[in-house]
């Protein structure tokens, strides 16, 4: 096991807690044939950010704020097979609860709805993209939340699932950590998270000194390269 020291996790929601990838990709399959775009693309693009942006983006001229309305509703009346992924649970009940969030782009009516879905605890601190003027992938959102719990943002460590949330984390100056369970790992590495695991199986974590020691599976090599040797790669 390797092992690192934060504060407080805060973590996204889909794709890292709980597993709504078929919800999700029925959802936005049906507005992209709708509107006449590729559902693919569409799915791809709409994960991890404000649905929103994605809507914004496929439609400048739209009326966002109705658009985003009736993407919410069909997202909130569609929880079929919305679970929650391994480990999460045992994790979250690992954790004090003064000492975690979730961090999501969701909104907050639907972010509840996916949760207690999942059967997941519902956490003190629930930050989604009603709370946040910025949603991912600027740091906003994770800056925002850490505040809130009370701790330096070089404290906390976060976890993501999707580039967009990986690059959060990582402008607000956090340590990331990447699942594997939406995004191909070719895909990941490009953000540079600090590790890239399966999902919360990898992670285990006690209360130590005032703060939180978490060991990491040692089978699970961190992405960042070592300093050193990146030092020495750089100077040839």
């Amino acid at each position: 096991m390797s092992e690192l020291l934060c504060a407080a996790f805060l973590f996204d929601m889909d794709g890292v807690l709980i597993d709504s990838t078929p919800a999700v990709a029925r959802v936005w399959t049906h507005w992209a044939r709708q509107r006449g775009f590729d559902p693919a693309e569409v799915v791809t693009r709409a994960h991890g950010r404000p649905s929103i942006t994605t809507i914004r983006e496929y439609l400048p001229k739209a009326d966002h704020e109705a658009e985003n309305r009736e993407l919410e509703r069909m997202e909130i009346e569609d929880i079929a097979g919305v679970v929650p992924l391994p480990g999460a649970l045992e994790l979250l009940n690992s954790l004090p609860r003064d000492r975690w969030a979730i961090v999501t782009s969701c909104t907050r009516a639907l972010a509840e709805v996916r949760i207690l879905a999942g059967g997941l605890p519902v956490p003190d601190l629930f930050l989604t993209s009603s709370d946040v003027t910025h949603g991912k992938p600027h740091p906003e959102p994770y800056l925002k939340a850490a505040a809130k719990l009370g701790f330096p943002a070089t404290d906390c460590v976060v976890v993501e699932d999707v580039p967009a949330g990986i690059s959060a984390g990582k402008a607000a100056g956090m340590r990331v950590i990447a699942f594997t369970t939406t995004a191909a790992r070719e895909e990941l590495e490009k953000s540079e998270p600090n590790w890239i695991l399966r999902d919360c199986r990898d992670l285990s974590v006690e209360k130590r000194n005032g703060g939180l020691n978490v060991q990491i599976r040692k089978c699970c090599v961190p992405f960042a390269e070592d300093e050193q040797k990146k030092k020495a790669r750089e100077s040839n």
